[in-house]
């Protein structure tokens, strides 16, 4: 007949007693070690922080448990017995590898920065933004490599290991920190030869004569185009014969006369000041979406994530993505 359930998982005092055991002889063995180190039992104190009588218990129950003595004590001096030699030259590896592990973590909160990033972005952003200052970031701080990821949908810090992300938009997470870098501005805009042919609209209720390009998430929706209209957000659905879900499609598409879209400012500023797209509805654009730069906790942050944060946000800043010129840039 087979064992029930409860009768092979330990007892919840079988538990306590376990946790207790491996709290003494965690103890002990500070303890312990320190002593050795030390030379007395008056030394260790004070290396611990705690009392003498502190670590006499503590050694004394670890001794109970190993059944061993572990020092001859006089008076005079403390010394290793064979036992107790033995004992911490078995001890002495795991030890020098804890306080190796412990230098190695401080070093990485304040040391020479160095280690791997995994990197999350928007596809948009992350090509167009982020991945060509990577090149620079990398020549600045040689010991960091980088993954970086492309992802339209919302990051998984925890799953997917992910250190930093960029996310673009409005960010209502309150379980993460969301840097603000920039504004982002989103302009509705065409080609010259679309607006020649075709005029641009004046305001958003003008749209609805007009073919827009759609993108749609990796969500299967459909990017709403928004505009503040008497203080209030206004929705748009575009009509039209296009759908994409890659924003360099969209692009191309209104680059070659195919119809209008509301994009991201970063994504259409070159070819605003190019000449080769023409921007419209700027006075109705909404003004609270922006650029952020995601992680999960300032405290305990390694100084790998640290320099990225502080390097990549002076960076994108530098290259004028919320320039207020380009709202009005390019119109025909």
């Amino acid at each position: 007949m087979p064992r029930s359930l409860t009768s092979v998982l330990p007892s919840p005092d079988c538990n306590d007693a376990l946790a207790s055991s491996f709290a003494t002889t965690y103890a002990g063995v500070v303890a312990f070690m320190a002593v050795v180190h030390e030379g007395s039992f008056a030394r260790a104190a004070e290396r611990l922080g705690i009392g003498r009588s502190a670590v006499s218990r503590s050694v004394l129950k670890l001794e109970t448990q190993l059944d061993t003595r572990l020092f001859l004590r006089t008076t005079r001096s403390t010394s290793l017995t064979a036992e107790g030699q033995r004992f911490f030259e078995g001890c002495r590896p795991g030890v020098d590898r804890i306080f190796q592990a412990l230098d190695e973590m401080r070093e990485l909160r304040t040391g020479i920065p160095r280690g791997h990033l995994r990197i999350s972005s928007t596809v948009g952003f992350g090509r167009k933004i982020v991945a060509p200052l990577l090149k620079d970031f990398h020549a600045r701080y040689p010991d960091i490599t980088v993954d970086l990821i492309l992802d339209d949908r919302p990051t998984d810090f925890t799953s997917d290991r992910i250190d930093v992300a960029f996310r673009n938009g409005r960010m209502d997470d309150s379980q993460i920190v969301a840097k603000k870098l920039v504004p982002m501005p989103m302009l509705v805009c065409a080609s010259p030869a679309y607006a020649q042919r075709h005029g641009l609209p004046r305001t958003p209720d003008e749209l609805a004569g007009h073919c827009g390009v759609n993108f749609r998430f990796a969500s299967g929706r459909l990017f709403d185009w928004e505009f503040k209209v008497d203080g209030a957000v206004r929705k748009h659905t575009p009509q039209g014969w296009l759908c994409f879900n890659d924003a360099d499609l969209v692009l191309q598409a209104v680059l070659d006369g195919d119809g209008i879209a509301q994009m991201a400012g970063y994504q259409i500023r070159e070819h605003l000041r190019a000449g080769r797209l023409v921007a419209c509805l700027a006075e109705y654009a909404p003004d609270d979406r922006g650029h952020f730069l995601c992680y999960l906790s300032r405290h305990h942050m390694p100084m790998r994530v640290r320099v990225f944060v502080d390097d990549i946000s002076q960076r994108v800043r530098a290259l004028g993505l919320d320039d207020p010129d380009l709202a009005g840039g390019g119109r025909p």
